[in-house]
């Protein structure tokens, strides 16, 4: 295993107040990524990386002498999914296209992060376009494991403890999937709460930003930053969850649901109150209205590019692009009007229910083996499709000893409420977090 605890809560407090020197952490961090990974491949190699974070580093303390005066992520160094525009750095989003072509103004959620202090420590590796074509990455709890994807690099950095807080973005299960495979805690807020100018989109109407933390505590200051409107809340009542049952539920595996039913068992004697819904018995239906959205979406974003450089597209790439061609306008509409239509009648039944929070699984199991696939992202497409706000912390393991991921699903715009609750439910199951292993 290559894990390190980086919770990003801590760092960045022990940053702020000096209790953490800037340039020593700088040169820890450059260490072990100079040391690991080789192995992992979560970051896009970068010449002199040490030398011009140091360099930052001078300028920052410049800035902010006085740790009083500092700013939030003062000095936290953070990992850019390489589909965001970074300004110093080219942009290939795990392609083969010349980054000339690809270029663009820095992204509206990256410039956020580095107004609150945050260095950027690299651009970590996608899936070409954020699909299914997998880059180098490995699993940083078994280099013989994907980190899933397309998140790939963002997910195993926080893992190995490299970046306290990396970006990613999800279309279908790009953040929550990843996250429980590679251990660690993944953020997809409802959809446009975090600004997306930048982002190179496989999909505008399915497009979210999302992010990477070793914790809770570390998400919420992110969200804080990121988010739009946020608002610190505090609650003093325990959620009542609701398991999705029915086809959508059965799409995880045996061993993923058996530990599912021992994550409940776990939560009941908490006091938490868990209730069966019958939801999403329409899954195949929902699915196949999702991929003919994503893939209409994507072939219009890459009409132009993909007229000139078709030859240096992937295959799996070339097929969701050629696939979404064929869709028609009528069908495309359609679908953009079922996302609403989703989201509506799961609140309905939230309400009518009495469920605070959806409670899945938040992959079908455990990381499968090899890295010429990211792994099934059935568990997290419904959510990613109606724009609903989800949250995935580690909760177990596997019989293999890889990580499994408990997922939560909020009301729209009930990000602040999805997170503050989560962060009670996750202490629950302490000892499988990032940092405590």
């Amino acid at each position: 295993m290559y894990l390190h605890p980086a919770p990003l809560g801590p760092i960045a407090r022990d940053l702020s107040s000096g209790a953490l020197d800037l340039k020593e952490y700088i040169n820890a961090v450059c260490d072990r990524l100079d040391k690991y990974d080789s192995e992992i491949e979560s970051f896009l190699p970068e010449e002199n990386r040490r030398k011009r974070l140091l360099e930052e580093a001078d300028s920052l303390q410049r800035l902010y002498p006085k740790p009083e005066n500092r700013l939030s992520l003062y000095g936290v160094l953070i990992g850019i999914k390489d589909v965001y525009q970074v300004d110093g750095f080219p942009t290939r989003a795990g392609s083969n296209l010349d980054p000339d072509v690809l270029a663009g103004p820095e992204a509206d959620c990256v410039r956020l992060l580095r107004q609150a202090g945050a260095l950027v420590l690299g651009k970590t590796v996608t899936t070409e376009f954020a699909y299914f074509e997998p880059g180098p990455t490995r699993n940083p709890h078994n280099l013989d494991h994907t980190p899933g994807g397309s998140s790939s690099g963002s997910a195993a950095a926080v893992a190995a403890g490299f970046s306290p807080l990396t970006l990613g973005t999800q279309t279908i299960g790009s953040v929550n999937r990843p996250a429980a495979f590679c251990g660690v805690v993944g953020f997809k807020p409802s959809f446009n709460r975090i600004p997306t100018g930048g982002l190179l989109y496989f999909s505008r109407s399915a497009d979210h930003v999302g992010c990477f933390t070793q914790d809770v505590e570390g998400m919420m200051l992110a969200a804080g930053i990121l988010c739009r409107g946020w608002h610190d809340i505090s609650v003093n009542y325990k959620p009542v969850l609701g398991i999705p049952k029915g086809k959508y539920l059965e799409q995880a595996s045996r061993e993923g649901l058996t530990s599912f039913d021992k994550q409940l068992d776990r939560l009941r004697n908490a006091g938490y109150s868990v209730k069966e819904v019958n939801a999403l018995d329409d899954i195949e239906t929902i699915s196949s209205w999702h991929r003919k959205l994503i893939s209409a979406e994507m072939a219009l974003e890459h009409e132009q590019l993909y007229s000139r450089f078709a030859d240096l597209y992937r295959p799996r790439t070339v097929e969701i692009i050629e696939e979404g061609k064929l869709v028609p306008d009528s069908e495309l509409e359609e679908a953009r009007n079922r996302q609403i239509e989703l989201r509506e009648k799961l609140e309905t039944l939230m309400r009518e229910s009495g469920i605070d929070l959806w409670i899945t699984p938040a992959a079908p199991g455990s990381a499968p083996e090899g890295i010429d696939a990211t792994g099934n992202p059935a568990m997290n497409l419904p959510w990613t499709n109606s724009g609903l706000p989800s949250v995935s912390f580690p909760s177990g393991r596997a019989e293999n000893g890889l990580p499994l991921g408990l997922q939560l699903v909020g009301p729209f715009m009930g990000d602040e409420l999805l997170l503050s609750w989560a962060d009670d439910l996750a202490d629950l199951f302490e000892e499988f977090k990032a940092y405590n292993l």
